[in-house]
């Protein structure tokens, strides 16, 4: 039989997957003598086996509890439901991975009208036993019994408004009574039965709720934003409570060992005195920094700053550390490496390495490639002039405007139409999570450094301005007024989390400051990585950003970006209108010098690395206007007359339209067929290429052009364009006078040509993956009508695990790509093969790209220091790199 049970001294750190996070921490803190409340872990696979079960807690589960439950007692010196010195519990969900606020907790489990008044005289405190009972029950009906949290809160701040108090600790001992009793109403009321007053009742539907919120809405949002698997389940802790809110010698706090904002290596974080734990994280009193609990409490300051250290040094990286005091004794709830803003993530990763406590590989694996994509988005203008209103905790740096919006549901329905809006409330919760994944940034009134806004915002990277308690929000009216001024939903308002200030209207903007952490994790980055990163840049100044960004190199531009201009346009169209070779051929002749002016720039801005410039791809008929703004033209001047001249022009176009129109352009007369029916085009493009190099070659500099050809099938195309390339290199090179390196290859974009790459590899010096196309054209979707349709499906029903357009698609895609790299290298070993699809840029996808010994990744130039990063762990996890302090 499995076991399902696991007391925290017969867990250790290694041991997430079965325990949890939270449960592997809690027992690897208790093994090395760290002061953790006794308590046990229910495994994740006894959650899984409930969900295999239907939703039925696994066989025999409760016996393996209680057994351990003894176990507890022993260690506590109580006993749980016992009437003359009560064991109360918490009882709290913990995944493998991190999820802040995303599943449910439970405290003060085991009380009943029995129990309170145990507390009460073991105390000698009625008021905090009732405070801990009103708590419990609140947090069983919402968890357990799911009646709506504000419905208990309601029945609370009533209270509070009759007693004439504002914060929950000002309740009397009578006032809380009332609160329990009209709780156990409302429980009553909304399920038809009693509040249930045995406490192992209690702990059998609070374990089931708990595995019942893996599945909330909520988790399932942060897991598919956090690409963690639904299937990892959740464990259950169950935890001897320690209290908080015993008085003023008791209290709670959160801590980190340094500052999740900005990285500054001191300890940072919140307490409350006289509270328990969800007073600090919901926002409901606003907290004070830890420092001040080193004149209120020095002695235990000074413990907590130990622990701190020694669970610093354990772990190897930043700790996120729960902790309670209960009169005068510490106590650590939870220790969990800590949430962090970009910039703080790569300041901690440097400085751990720095102080010898971990190598520099092993700092590039605590750095989130995205996160180095967080650090390139633009700030707050210092030399604007900013109507500043109102000043909070600055939660989560950058600065954002957008449209004032109240409420999750709008936000998330605003920001699907491309609107950006900014998320003001009270204080967010984890229901807001929809809302605050496409919002700009988020203020709070309420909550402080620590509350759910600022822990999920930091991990997204989105501002955020907490505890701005000037503000005061109205959502019958939709609007909030900080003194005399009101800004209503809709209204533009800016927040600089860097600062914590909220600015009226829309501010300017200005790029970011790189730090010296950055450029040396980056520096690092480039020694650990076999994987050369370029750039897909189709301008002199994408090029330039690239470069500025790290590229080694172009791995796309896309030639038919050029031919856009308003300026080329007409010419563009009379090449595709002419009738005659010799109508093209002048067509031509006013677009070489365009197109040679645009190589000569990127080829400058890009010299002494290769660039690879990809020949016309898509169908001609983009070129052309739509067919049905055509048809809607040629029907109005026949109806009105006008314009005889005018008419025949249009329908004359409208004809060619219609013979160029395709059923699947995707498929159609595009990439190479084009060279092949119009030869004379891609010999313009080759010959712009070749130009430019001559030109730049005289001038001194070191050019290294790549001629693509794109959407080949079958080596019989390159047989034709190969020799052109090779016969207007040389006719140009002898021209002027000069030498210069060039090569020819192809990109790969459909199966047939993945699976012909080793007769290709005989016609071409390299290839790269064109992973948008090949995707479409392995799976048979369109990307287009997939993504706006039915692929969301796919994902909810689990039919595939990620995007296949985000992430490459290892199993179907992916063997196509190991196939055509293995062809093309068993015909002309040592050739270069790179990808410069969407891919490029995306770390899983980089990882695959490493493994199967591709030479380069191309990507937007914003994204290639997130590539440099994501190529470096993909080395260092395949152990390339041997980690040396």
């Amino acid at each position: 039989m499995d076991k399902f049970v696991y007391l925290f001294r017969e867990g250790k750190a290694d041991m997430k997957a079965l325990l949890g996070g939270k449960g592997a921490n809690l027992a690897e803190m208790t093994n090395i003598g760290l002061p953790v409340p006794p308590g046990m872990t229910i495994t994740t696979k006894a959650c899984n086996e409930y969900y295999r079960l239907g939703r039925k807690l696994p066989e025999g589960l409760m016996d393996e509890v209680k057994r351990n439950l003894a176990v507890v007692e022993e260690q506590a010196g109580k006993k749980f439901g016992d009437v003359q010195n009560p064991l109360l519990v918490s009882v709290r969900s913990g995944a493998m991975f991190s999820m802040p606020g995303m599943m449910d907790t439970i405290l003060n489990l085991g009380l009943n009208e029995e129990t309170v008044q145990s507390v009460a005289r073991n105390t000698d405190n009625l008021r905090f036993a009732y405070d801990a009972y009103r708590r419990f029950i609140q947090m069983f009906g919402d968890v357990v019994l799911e009646i709506p949290k504000y419905e208990f809160e309601d029945l609370l701040h009533r209270q509070k408004d009759v007693q004439g108090v504002r914060f929950d600790q000002e309740l009397t001992s009578e006032s809380l009574r009332k609160i329990i009793d009209n709780y156990k109403e409302l429980v009553k009321s909304k399920t038809g039965n009693p509040f249930p007053e045995n406490p192992l009742d209690q702990l059998d539907m609070a374990i089931e709720a708990v595995f019942r919120s893996w599945n909330n809405d909520r988790a399932i949002v942060y897991r598919n934003l956090n690409k963690i698997d639904h299937d990892l389940g959740t464990a259950v802790n169950i935890q001897s409570m320690v209290f908080g809110n015993m008085g003023n010698d008791s209290g709670t706090g959160v801590a980190f060992t340094r500052n999740p904002s900005t990285g500054e290596n001191v300890l940072y974080g919140e307490f409350l005195t006289n509270a328990q734990g969800e007073d600090v994280v919901a926002g409901i009193r606003t907290p004070r920094p830890i420092a001040q609990l080193k004149d209120e409490m020095p002695v235990l300051y000074e413990e907590f700053v130990r622990i701190a250290r020694l669970l610093e040094t354990h772990y190897k990286n930043m700790q996120d550390i729960e902790f309670t005091i209960e009169r005068n004794r510490l106590y650590i709830l939870q220790t969990r490496n800590g949430k962090r803003t970009a910039q703080a993530s790569v300041r901690v990763a440097y400085e751990l390495a720095q102080e010898g406590l971990i190598s520099k590989q092993q700092a590039l694996l605590l750095v989130e490639p995205g996160q180095l994509d967080q650090l390139l988005h633009r700030q707050i203008d210092t030399s604007a002039t900013l109507n500043v209103i109102a000043k909070g905790l600055p939660a989560s740096p950058g600065a954002a405007s957008g449209q004032v919006v109240f409420d999750a549901d709008e936000a998330e329905r605003l920001g699907k139409t491309g609107k950006k809006v900014l998320l003001v409330r009270t204080e967010t919760t984890p229901d807001d999570i929809h809302g605050i994944v496409v919002a700009q940034g988020i203020l709070t009134s309420r909550g402080g450094m620590t509350s759910h806004a600022a822990v999920v915002a930091r991990g997204m990277g989105k501002p955020c301005v907490c505890g701005c308690e000037v503000v005061h929000i109205d959502y019958a009216k939709e609007e909030f007024s900080i003194g005399d001024t009101i800004i209503k939903k809709g209204e533009l308002l800016s927040i600089d989390g860097g600062t914590g200030r909220v600015v009226l209207g829309e501010v300017p903007m200005k790029d970011p400051e790189i730090s010296k952490e950055y450029k040396a994790l980056l520096e690092w980055a480039d020694e650990a990585k076999r994987l050369i990163v370029r750039a897909n840049a189709d301008t002199p100044e994408d090029a330039l950003k690239a470069r500025e960004f790290g590229a080694k190199g172009i791995g796309l531009t896309r030639t038919e970006h050029m031919f856009m201009a308003q300026e080329r346009l007409p010419y563009v169209q009379q090449m595709i209108l002419a009738e005659t070779l010799e109508a093209r051929k002048q067509a031509l002749a006013h677009l070489l010098p365009m197109q040679q002016g645009d190589f000569y720039g990127i080829l400058k801005a890009m010299e002494g690395y290769p660039v690879c410039i990809r020949l016309l791809d898509p169908p001609l008929h983009e070129f052309l206007p739509s067919q049905e703004e055509l048809v809607v033209e040629t029907t109005t001047l026949k109806i009105t007359g006008e314009n005889p001249a005018r008419l025949e022009e249009k329908l004359q176009l409208l004809k060619k339209v219609r013979a160029l129109h395709e059923f699947n352009p995707m498929l159609g007369h595009r990439g190479c067929r084009l060279g092949v029916s119009f030869p004379e085009v891609y010999e313009m493009q080759i010959r712009a290429i070749f130009n430019a190099s001559a030109q730049l070659t005289k001038e001194g500099y070191k050019v290294l052009p790549e001629v693509e050809i794109p959407l080949t099938i079958d080596v019989n195309e390159m047989k034709i364009f190969r020799p052109k390339i090779d016969a207007i290199a040389e006719e140009v090179m002898a021209a002027a006078g000069v030498k210069f390196h060039y090569s020819a290859g192809t990109m790969i974009e459909l199966p047939r040509a993945a699976m012909m790459a080793d007769e290709l590899a005989e016609y071409i010096d390299y290839f790269t993956f064109g992973t948008n196309d090949l995707t479409q054209t392995t799976f048979g979707f369109s990307r287009d009508d997939a993504e706006g349709k039915f692929l969301a499906d796919y994902l909810d029903n689990k039919i595939l695990k990620d995007n296949p357009f985000v992430v490459l698609d290892r199993k179907g895609v992916g063997k196509l790509m190991r196939m055509a790299v293995q062809g093309g290298r068993q015909t002309k070993p040592g050739m270069e093969i790179g990808i410069c699809g969407e891919h490029g840029g995306e770390p899983n996808s980089i990882a695959f790209c490493h493994e199967i010994g591709l030479d380069f990744v191309s990507c937007s130039p914003y994204r290639v220091p997130l590539a440099r990063l994501a190529a470096a762990q993909a080395a260092i996890s395949d152990s390339e790199i041997i980690g040396t302090r």
